[in-house]
């Protein structure tokens, strides 16, 4: 009798923080496909697992903030053919400030939503029935979160597709544009989890919310002190806050939810794996249907 070939997970951003972390606590479940854009950190990261007893790793060069990178690379892992089990969508920025692509795009937007959207989307035919598509979220899209209104969050702040690529976001927001981005494009993606769950039942589609991690590297245009701070500081201190946690927690978390058994989809977990709720936005069907219909609409507009 012929062994079952091995399952196979995509998981993007897997070169550091929470990403890297959740690649080497997926290592022993089956093969990876690494997906990033530095082509020597996926090598490092290949590598790592490769030297692991039974780990395979097959890297992906993919900029999420590239449209056409995108393209190119979900055709790649669709060429591969192995039996793809989930994808975890975890590539993700959050700059302090205003920042564009090339093309102009606000580039949080882009990188957090348009390009994980877009790769998804080129994914889903090729996915079995059953397979678990998850998004690594945040609860700084709730403006009622205390901890993130803290910290300088005011909420996502979205009025349009088209608005939101062009960085334009609701009045009251944060006194840091790109908090604002942040917060919009984490909005975005559990609005997709929840729409893409109802349009999608023959696959899982289920959102973590990975608690606060402090040093991960997510904020990469912060200044040096502030970096060293969060790695040194805040981080050891993180399990013992509110919703804190740790790269290596979140990690087993998110692994849980992206390889468990259970039939469940539409659920958005805690940092500890709990189900939550998103804004009261966010849980408006409506809201997540206009989101979809207009992110589909602008990448068909868009070059």
């Amino acid at each position: 009798m012929n062994a079952q070939p091995r399952k196979a997970w995509i998981i993007t951003g897997p070169t550091s923080g929470i990403g890297h972390r959740t690649a080497l606590e997926l290592a022993g479940h089956g093969t990876l496909v690494l997906v990033g854009r530095s082509p020597a950190k996926l090598k490092e990261v290949e590598a790592e697992i490769n030297a692991r007893p039974g780990g395979h790793a097959v890297p992906v060069v993919c900029d999420f903030a590239d449209l056409a990178s995108v393209q190119r690379a979900a055709g790649e892992i669709a060429a591969l053919g192995l039996p793809i089990a989930g994808l975890l969508n975890n590539a993700g920025i959050m700059p302090t400030a205003t920042s564009s692509t090339t093309e102009g795009w606000d580039l949080a937007f882009t990188t957090n939503h348009l390009g994980p959207f877009a790769f998804t989307q080129a994914l889903v035919p090729h996915l079995p029935d059953g397979a678990n598509i998850v998004f690594t979220c945040s609860a700084v899209e709730d403006p009622e979160r205390k901890p993130a209104v803290m910290a300088g969050f005011r909420g996502a702040r979205y009025l349009s597709a088209k608005d939101s690529l062009h960085g334009r976001w609701a009045p009251g927001g944060s006194t840091k544009a790109g908090y604002d981005a942040y917060a919009t494009s984490k909005q975005a993606n559990l609005a997709t989890v929840l729409a893409f769950a109802r349009e999608t039942p023959r696959l899982r589609f289920n959102a973590v919310e990975p608690g606060f991690n402090p040093g991960t590297g997510l904020s990469r245009d912060a200044n040096p002190f502030l970096r060293l701070l969060a790695t040194y500081v805040f981080g050891p201190l993180a399990p013992l806050m509110p919703g804190g946690s740790t790269p290596k927690r979140a990690a087993r978390m998110i692994t849980g939810v992206l390889t468990g058994t259970s039939d469940s989809t539409g659920v958005y977990h805690d940092e500890k794996g709990t189900p939550m709720h998103g804004s009261t936005q966010v849980q408006d069907p409506a809201f997540q249907d206009r989101v979809v219909a207009e992110t589909r609409a602008l990448l068909k507009q868009l070059p």
